[in-house]
């Protein structure tokens, strides 16, 4: 595996893929910061992000991953970043309380987030992996990363670094290999912004149970 360098800067991608060491990880929060795209690894799948603040960064991203009509997805480190970006209720502290770090995204009211970003929704799904490489990585760039799936759309979210190299091969800054994704599937999706919870998406079996959970 190849050490990556932040002053290689975009001719990063030219390594291809990359151990997800601590030192690379540190690498590559820097090049988030820089306003730069990389893919990392989750939970769930390979997740393709960068500074969610930075329009500049968030339209090439949107380049990148193709056709998208709906909120990118926002990964935090703690639940002290995720209200820097949504509205939590009670309701949902009392969720992501019982089932965060976890493969369950909340739609919840955004706050601050560029309309860019949001695709002009007053919403936003966010979530705290249970990976500790994503972590760090999120904990490094700030707090905040964009997480939606390493793939371009229409395509299957890859669950190792190689899969997502394969799809998105130069068009990023680097790639972070943390092994295959644990669960192999995409995070479940409740939204809470109105009286009634919606499951929008049913990912992990791990969630199975947060219907019951909210009805409680």
């Amino acid at each position: 595996m190849h050490r990556l360098s932040f002053n290689e800067g975009r001719e990063a991608h030219r390594l291809g893929v990359v151990e997800a060491t601590l030192e690379n990880v540190e690498a590559a929060a820097e090049i988030v910061r820089g306003g730069g795209l990389i893919v990392y690894p989750t939970d769930t799948v390979y997740g393709l992000g960068c500074d969610p603040f930075n329009v500049d960064a968030v339209e090439r991203l949107v380049k990148v991953k193709g056709a998208r009509d709906r909120p990118l997805p926002i990964l935090a480190s703690s639940l002290n970043h995720v209200v820097r970006v949504a509205d939590l209720s009670q309701q949902a502290r009392r969720v992501a309380e019982r089932f965060w770090p976890g493969p369950l995204t909340l739609v919840l009211p955004k706050k601050l987030l560029p309309d860019f970003t949001t695709f002009g929704f007053s919403t936003v799904g966010v979530r705290i992996p249970n990976h500790p490489t994503a972590l760090k990585l999120i904990e490094l760039s700030g707090g905040l990363l964009v997480g939606t799936s390493a793939n371009r759309s229409g395509m299957a979210p890859p669950l190792t670094a190689n899969a997502a190299y394969e799809q998105l091969n130069d068009e990023v800054d680097a790639i972070l290999d943390g092994g295959v994704s644990e669960l192999g599937k995409s995070s479940t999706v409740v939204d809470l912004t109105s009286e009634e919870p919606k499951v929008l998406r049913k990912g992990s079996e791990r969630i199975k149970g947060i219907l019951e959970f909210l009805q409680e």
